[in-house]
């Protein structure tokens, strides 16, 4: 019995000497995998002023911050709590005063916005102008935004806002998931 003691305690002593070649090194922080949905669209027809195609994915659902606007609503991703909150308005030669005030919701971000970058949209058969506006940065809240208008009667302006703390690193897959949704709505928005 003490011999096969010995046998163990020289093999565990060389296994140890072994096993601890290699320089240690902690493993970095991870997150957690993200599984993304097919991308699959169902047209929307419900609103008064304009239909669009939205993720099947996705729940279409009031904006019950705002009850006295009933062209206001948001489209909600559940699995990513997520949120492209979305608000109608109709132009009564103020589009001027509609455009500034998107500006003035962006330049919110800017303490917190390392970039901020805009994409120019015109369509002229579907009478849809506007911009797109990436907002680059850690700690940024709403990483797109956009407006949309056919400059006589509508304005449309749209925010994607996240339900968790902001930290943009580790939702870039699903930022850059949902940016696809975000153009999607803006490619198939049509006025009534």
């Amino acid at each position: 019995m003490r011999k096969g003691l010995v046998i163990f305690g020289v093999l565990f002593f060389m296994f140890a000497l072994i096993s601890c070649e290699a320089d240690f090194a902690p493993k970095p922080r991870g997150f957690f995998r993200i599984d993304m949905p097919e991308k699959k669209f169902e047209l929307v027809d419900t609103i008064p002023a304009f239909r669009f195609e939205s993720p099947v994915y996705a729940e279409i659902t009031p904006d019950y911050n705002s009850p006295l606007e009933k062209n206001w609503f948001n489209v909600e991703f559940p699995q990513f709590k997520g949120s492209l909150h979305v608000s109608h308005k109709k132009i009564d030669n103020n589009l001027s005063v509609y455009l500034e005030d998107m500006h003035t919701m962006l330049t919110q971000h800017l303490g917190k916005a390392s970039a901020i970058t805009d994409s120019l949209i015109i369509d002229d058969e579907r009478r849809v102008y506007g911009l797109l506006f990436r907002v680059e940065g850690k700690r940024v809240a709403s990483p797109l935004q956009f407006y949309l208008t056919d400059s006589t009667q509508h304005f449309v302006r749209g925010a994607l806002y996240f339900n968790i703390r902001p930290n943009n690193d580790s939702l870039r897959p699903v930022i850059n998931f949902l940016r696809e949704d975000v153009n999607h709505f803006i490619e198939t928005l049509n006025w009534k």
